[in-house]
């Protein structure tokens, strides 16, 4: 009998959790996952560094730990601004440059928080101290840590730093919890440049934790249960996270249909872009969803 098959998948259909618990520590499992998430999401940009491994590059990158934001916060934007102009030809003011990678940012952490939950129902400890982010370039390197998880999982067996939780409903609001207790000092650090107030931020902070479970749910070949996840993780009233995922469905040709949903907050890249909205921009209308969407 395989390892893999001695328990099994914490989400129907998806893979058996990642390594058996009696046999790793608990930042073992957890990057386990995360190699997955990097595997399975070309969008995502993480690289993953081991207990006690040091903060170095040999290229001379200069990483700034996401509790050094708001002292750094300069040459983050700056960094930012950069990018938008090498990629997109255009210079843009430092709120926008602020927005654009508070975007970036905070999606990515939500991935890896979401990620291990959806695929392993594991929620990963996101202390300031285990994120970093890459002026120059934008990547994230995190250090895995500790998770919670449910009664059932091999993890729950006595693997130090493991925090077992009674139920599905538990950990969907530590899920919740984690994100946005990491969410808030960076939204502070950001808030002076970015010039949106706090309902606007925490927005998107919801919006991007739906975001990057319905990537994920996409890239799986899944998004109608992915859709479905985030609808029961965000309900709406999960305060500070403001709103709720709230999907719906757009009719398409041939008797279709579109998942889709409205942004609670805007992540500013019309103004990058300014014939390009994004999908669930408010500013994009049903029928150019439908149109881009079957394009």
């Amino acid at each position: 009998m395989s390892e893999a098959s001695l328990f099994a998948p914490a989400v129907p259909g998806l893979t058996p959790r990642s390594a058996w618990a009696g046999r790793a520590a608990a930042p073992e499992l957890l990057a386990a996952a995360c190699r997955r998430l990097n595997a399975s999401c070309p969008a995502l940009r993480v690289r993953l560094w081991a207990e006690g491994e040091p903060v170095a590059d040999p290229a001379g990158q200069r990483w700034v730990a996401a509790e050094d934001f708001a002292d750094r916060l300069d040459e983050l934007i700056s960094g930012e601004a950069r990018r938008i102009r090498a990629d997109h030809g255009c210079a843009v003011p430092p709120h926008v440059a602020a927005a654009r990678l508070l975007h970036h940012y905070l999606w990515s952490v939500c991935l890896l928080a979401a990620g291990p939950w959806y695929l392993e129902r594991r929620v990963p400890e996101l202390g300031a101290d285990r994120l970093w982010i890459e002026p120059q370039t934008g990547e994230l390197a995190f250090r895995p840590g500790g998770f919670a998880c449910l009664p059932d999982d091999p993890a729950a067996r006595g693997v130090a730093g493991v925090r077992v939780l009674p139920g599905e409903c538990e950990l969907r609001a530590e899920l919740r919890a984690v994100v946005a207790a990491h969410a808030e000092p960076v939204l502070a650090a950001f808030r002076p440049v970015a010039k949106r107030g706090s309902r606007a931020l925490w927005g998107m902070v919801t919006d991007d934790l739906v975001s990057a479970l319905w990537y994920l749910g996409r890239e799986l070949g899944r998004e109608e249960h992915a859709a479905a996840q985030a609808e029961e993780l965000l309900p709406g009233g999960s305060a500070p996270l403001v709103g709720a995922a709230d999907f719906r469905r757009l009719a398409g040709s041939g008797g279709t249909e579109h998942l889709t949903r409205t942004r609670l907050g805007c992540c500013l890249y019309y103004v990058v872009r300014p014939a390009d909205t994004c999908l669930t921009c408010p500013r994009t209308c049903d029928a150019e969803r439908v149109r881009r969407l079957e394009a």
